[in-house]
């Protein structure tokens, strides 16, 4: 079966978040393209140019002179080369959660055709595209894998919240299930991305090459708050040590922190749930998330640790905690930790009140039953944690935070946030 030539081209987006979207922007600007989401009201928002994740600007939507959106999947008829970009999160047991991206393959297969070519975006691991998608599109359209219809994958690398990484600054994998089909879909990539393409051997090794970007930081930066915690029992400042070790020319600069997020805390139990199940059992992927998953927790007994070391009382102590989303600058709460800091904290302490000038209320409270203001609380409180170096936290100045403490009260710092002068706890 003929592939479509480049001109031919008709693009169909399935998913329209933080990766969909900015795909979808900058593909219409050299292809005819449809943005289909199953939110409704996401869809509506869009038409009118309203973007509730601030991934794209007012600019980047102008010129997109070729992009329609739908929440109709029969919309998606006419394109003859689908990206995928769902979410695959993992459930309460940390097991892969495959479910959107099942319901987006059987959405898309209803409207294959001959010809068609399938690509996915969406974190997996190894052989999931040709496992458990390419399956899914055979059952819903009736046609036959590499004879009637192709498949490629190139994993997404959108950094949310990243004004210098945008999605042409950043080189963007690409694969095919046939030599043919590679070279289509790098060409398609190859419109948008100014940093290049790299085309790997097989989807199974893009796959297996996004998965372990994320692990490789997620087990860094668990090294680091091991040491972050030793170095307390030490009486060692950690950022003076790593400042430091730093001047060695080889030296890796991470920082403690809570991971959260769609990519580093949930990327590590996909390749393990695909190592497990072919008898292989990870150790040091495994370590990493488990002293990156207690973090929450170890901060919320440091800040009460602190707190008493100062002489405070704990008991009917008011708590601000300052940032909710997974990281600064973009209001993407999937994952985040603080929300198990909050909880930590509201067992020990008499209030803890949450804010966030970016994060959607609505969504806190109904994720993570958590209320948070986008509008700063009045103080006094009797700590302050820093948790998410927003630029408009960042901006209040320390003068502004030390208003919003009692006589005495604790800044505790995650972030780095002010000098460590002024913060009377940090990691």
């Amino acid at each position: 079966m003929p592939l479509p030539t480049l001109e031919q081209i008709r693009i169909g987006i399935v998913g329209l978040g933080y990766v969909g979207l900015p795909l979808a922007v900058y593909m219409a600007r050299h292809f005819p393209v449809v943005g289909y989401d199953v939110n409704a009201r996401r869809v509506a928002d869009l038409t009118e140019n309203i973007d509730c994740t601030q991934e794209v600007s007012a600019q980047e939507f102008s010129a997109a002179k070729n992009l329609s959106y739908s929440s109709d999947p029969d919309a998606l008829a006419p394109c003859n080369f689908l990206i995928v970009t769902v979410p695959t999160p993992v459930d309460e047991t940390k097991t892969p959660d495959l479910s959107a991206l099942v319901s987006a393959s059987r959405a898309v297969g209803k409207s294959l055709r001959a010809g068609d070519v399938v690509v996915f975006e969406s974190t997996v691991y190894p052989g999931a595209t040709e496992e458990v998608c390419v399956p899914e599109l055979e059952r819903a359209s009736g046609l036959r894998f590499n004879e009637d219809f192709f498949a490629g994958y190139s994993p997404e690398r959108i950094n949310p919240g990243d004004e210098k990484h945008r999605l042409p600054d950043i080189v963007k994998i690409t694969s095919g299930s046939t030599p043919e089909v590679a070279d289509l879909v790098d060409a398609v990539y190859a419109k948008v991305i100014a940093a290049g393409t790299r085309r790997a051997k097989s989807i199974r090794a893009a796959e297996a090459a996004k998965v372990i970007e994320n692990i490789q930081r997620d087990v860094n930066i668990a090294l680091v708050n091991e040491l972050a915690m030793l170095f307390k029992e030490l009486d060692l400042d950690t950022q003076e040590v790593l400042s430091l070790a730093g001047t060695k020319w080889n030296f890796h600069p991470y920082r403690p922190g809570l991971v959260g997020g769609h990519c580093i805390g949930v990327d590590p139990y996909y390749l393990t749930h695909k190592a497990e199940s072919i008898g292989f059992h990870p150790e040091m992927i495994l370590a990493g998330r488990r002293i990156n998953d207690a973090m929450a927790g170890y901060v919320a007994r440091d800040i009460v640790k602190t707190m008493r070391a100062r002489g405070q009382s704990v008991e009917d102590a008011r708590v601000l905690v300052m940032g909710f989303t997974f990281k600064e600058n973009c209001p993407d709460t999937r994952n985040t930790k603080i929300a198990d800091l909050v909880q930590a904290l509201g067992g020990e302490v008499a209030e803890v009140s949450v804010y966030d000038p970016l994060a959607e209320p609505e969504v806190a409270m109904r994720e993570y039953n958590v209320p948070v203001s986008n509008d700063l609380p009045v103080g006094p409180f009797d700590a302050v944690v820093l948790a998410v170096a927003h630029g408009e936290i960042v901006a209040l100045g320390a003068d502004r935070l030390k208003a919003l403490l009692t006589d005495g009260g604790l800044i505790y710092d995650i972030k780095g946030i002010v000098p460590p002068e002024l913060s009377g706890g940090r990691i």
